[in-house]
């Protein structure tokens, strides 16, 4: 935590167990991994680099074993594909202290081939959950947090759902993304971003760059997840590997 500026790692998880120590003892607070399935054949063919389940979850033990925690499990829902994986991942996390989000599956950008036939509606996912172990919806942990909470009944912590697609929150959305080469975007499904590096690399007072990022977000007029539709869905929009999730 710097200040009021809290700073985590979403990752793969791939190097998660070599590196979990480092990145504890370079000042990082916690860790948010993204896990779809918990079976080795389903989970290869989401991740699109063939890598095992097993190195997930050694990662998962290896950050919760040096204090990167609660440790947050991200996991993107698609229709005939990994739906059955909704109870096995809430059974594996359930008493660990880490929470499950689960993500209705997005088009974000160009490469996913994305159908609203392959949406599975949050809704629908924390019925089949509330079907296993009772859960009750608990209230958001800060303004703009994107997930609904679920608590268990009996105490075994909590689950969450991210439904941008069936309903939308747009409207109380804070959040902004930082690419790599420094653009700044104000939405997971912009066409367009500022160009924040360059004002950086201006040496322009800090109090003019405070401004300009300012501006950039007064002026947002994004709220993509409201207006989707099939013609939306083909709108030019960055890929997720370059704007992050």
């Amino acid at each position: 935590m710097i200040g009021d500026l809290d700073i985590t790692l979403t990752t793969n998880g791939a190097l998660l167990a070599r590196k979990a120590r480092a990145l504890r003892d370079a000042g990082l607070k916690r860790v948010t991994v993204s896990l779809d399935a918990l079976d080795d054949a389903t989970f290869r063919a989401m991740n699109d680099v063939d890598f095992p389940v097993a190195g997930v979850l050694a990662g998962i033990d290896a950050a919760a074993e040096v204090g990167l925690a609660p440790i947050k499990i991200n996991a993107v829902v698609k229709r005939g594909v990994n739906e059955h994986a909704i109870v096995d991942l809430a059974r594996r996390f359930r008493g660990t202290g880490h929470s499950v989000r689960f993500i209705e599956y997005m088009d974000v950008g160009h490469t996913n081939g994305w159908r609203m036939d392959d949406v599975v509606p949050a809704a629908e996912i924390v019925r089949r959950i509330d079907a296993e172990w009772p859960v009750e919806p608990i209230d958001a942990a800060y303004t703009g947090e994107v997930a609904e909470r679920w608590h268990y009944r009996d105490g075994a912590g909590e689950v969450g759902v991210i439904a941008s697609v069936t309903q939308a929150f747009c409207r109380d959305c804070t959040r902004a993304r930082l690419s790599t080469d420094g653009k700044l975007y104000n939405c997971l499904f912009a066409t367009g971003g500022c160009d924040l590096r360059a004002l950086v690399r201006g040496n322009y007072p800090d109090g003019e760059l405070d401004a300009a990022i300012a501006a950039v977000w007064r002026m947002r007029v994004d709220h993509y997840s409201e207006l989707r539709s099939a013609n939306t869905a083909r709108l030019p929009k960055i890929e997720m590997s370059y704007i992050g999730g």
